[in-house]
Order: structure tokens, then sequence, then C-alpha cells
């Protein structure tokens, strides 16, 4: 206390100032969030949400990040606030085409991609489409591996139209039950899970056609599976500088998946969290340090 009584002001960080647009992309209203860094030639992240969210659940480390790095988060097709035609196709590499377009209509030459759950599928598409773009990858709950699949992934990427059970299948994982287990399941602190999160998954999946698509997602998984090969040989070849952030208790995604990337990247930096699927939800004080360091090590490369 100083000897007028009164405490010194801490210096703050101030947080991000965030835009919010949309871009059209093949017939597609793409949302997405997009950070305001003070520096125009500021490094990018294409951050590539997972089931059952969308880019909101990027929100606070954009928030942490985006006054220095350049922070771009869509909504895929079938999520969040992007709008997709009557017809549109639902499968991963569908959804891959549509980045890919929206990467260009936002003129995207170089930039880093976060790679998690559903997203991390979509962007090794694009990443063997055009390697010459990607300046590294955070991997977060993303899997490449089929040791990273427990035995419910395994049930689920199984899932065939018409299959016996498939049906009560996806409707249980579409259920409010499941969606706020997403959250829940394997985290040491759910009281440090903000509670919107499965409201606001909720309120979109209850949108006209929402439901149809992520069902035809699911039984797309499948089709990553058998890319998994490809993905690995991509990392063998072109060896991305790659930061690894996995959360030990995600009842799908298993912690031998993340450690299986060190096969393939033996310079990948690997840290493990005591909490579920989505680490950043109660991790995120730990976290956007890391992909800070890592963010600028990636700039400093290129």
């Amino acid at each position: 206390m100083t000897g007028t009584g009164t405490l010194p002001l801490p210096a703050l960080p101030l947080p991000a100032r965030t835009a919010h647009r949309f871009a059209e992309v093949d017939g597609v209203r793409v949302f997405y969030r997009e950070s305001l860094p003070e520096r125009a030639d500021a490094p990018v992240l294409l951050l590539l949400h997972g089931f059952p969210t969308a880019s909101y659940q990027f929100r606070r480390l954009i928030d942490a990040l985006g006054g220095h790095y350049r922070l771009i988060a869509p909504d895929c097709p079938g999520s969040g606030r992007t709008v997709a035609p009557d017809g549109f196709t639902y499968s991963f590499e569908r959804l891959a085409e549509i980045v890919e377009g929206f990467t260009e209509r936002l003129g995207l030459t170089r930039f880093a991609m976060y790679l998690f759950d559903f997203g991390a599928p979509v962007g090794f598409r694009l990443a063997l489409r055009h390697p010459e773009r990607i300046t590294g990858l955070i991997v977060q709950n993303g899997n490449a591996y089929e040791e990273g699949l427990s035995d419910a992934a395994r049930a689920f990427t199984a899932l065939t139209p018409g299959a016996p059970g498939a049906e009560e299948a996806v409707r249980d994982l579409l259920s409010p039950q499941s969606l706020r287990a997403q959250y829940e399941a394997g985290t040491a602190g759910p009281e440090l899970i903000a509670p919107e999160g499965p409201l606001l998954d909720q309120h979109f999946l209850d949108l006209p056609g929402r439901r149809e698509a992520q069902r035809a997602l699911f039984y797309d998984y499948r089709t990553n599976v058998a890319a998994y090969p490809s993905w690995q040989a991509w990392l063998r070849e072109h060896q991305p500088p790659t930061l690894i952030t996995w959360g030990t208790g995600d009842p799908f995604i298993l912690v031998p998946g993340a450690r299986a990337y060190l096969r393939d990247l033996p310079a990948a930096e690997l840290h493990l969290f005591d909490t579920g699927h989505f680490a950043l939800e109660d991790h995120l004080p730990e976290i956007a340090p890391l992909i800070s360091a890592f963010l600028t090590r990636c700039a400093a490369a290129h």
C-alpha cells in the first residue's frame, strides 16, 4: 500500500478485439471470428473446432492471444452460425473443401492450424492439399492414429446407416446428457467448465437440418480412419513444427493417440493435462502460453 492508502494498479493484459463476419464460399455462408491484432503481419492461426461445438469454443483463447496473433475460427457447415444450402453433402471431404475455399477467400497463404476432434480430419485434408501453406500444427485431442481410438470410439467409427442399433447410438450422442458429458467427462475440475457451452451446442443442434448434418458426419467418420496412413505419411515427409496438448481423461480419444505422433514427429512438443475433451475450458491459463511461444517460434522459423 502506498502512503496515500491506495494500491498501485497492476498492468493488465487487454483482451483482443474480435470481429464477427461471414464469407461466401461455394454457396455456403461461412460465419467466422477473427481477432484484430496490433500488427498487420501477425502470425496466423486457423482454429478448427470439433463436435458438438463451433467457433465459440475458442472465444477465450481468442481473447487471450488475439492481440498478438491473427486467430481465425470458422464455423464448419452443419455447426454454429454457418448456413449451408439445401442439398449440401455433409462429409469430411466436403467440409475440407469449404475450409480450403474459406482460407483462399480470406487470402491466407501461410498459417498454423489448431486441430481438435472433428477439426483434425478437416485440417489434415487441407494440409495434404497445400503443404506449402502450413507453418505448424497445434494438435489438441485430434486423432490421426488407431491407438488413439477408445473402444467407444471404435464402435462409433463402425456405425453404418441402417445397421441394428445405429440410429439409437446416434440419438444418444446428440442427447443433452451426451452433449454435457462431452465437456465434463474426464475433467478434474468440473466447476471450471462454463455451463453455457452445452446449452449453445443444444441450441444449434435444434436448428432445422442440423441433426441430420451431424448424423451424416458420424457415418462418414470411418473415412478418416481409412485416411490415417496418408496423414501419417504427410507428417513424416514434411515434419511440420508441432505442439501437442492433450486431455488425458478424454473417453473417446486416448493418450496413446497423443504419444503416437512422436513416432512420426520426434521433435514435437507434448503436454498432457488432467482434463477431458475440451482442455481449453479448464486449462486455458496453462495452454495459452504454450501456444503463444509456439506461434512465435514458428514465425521466427519462416
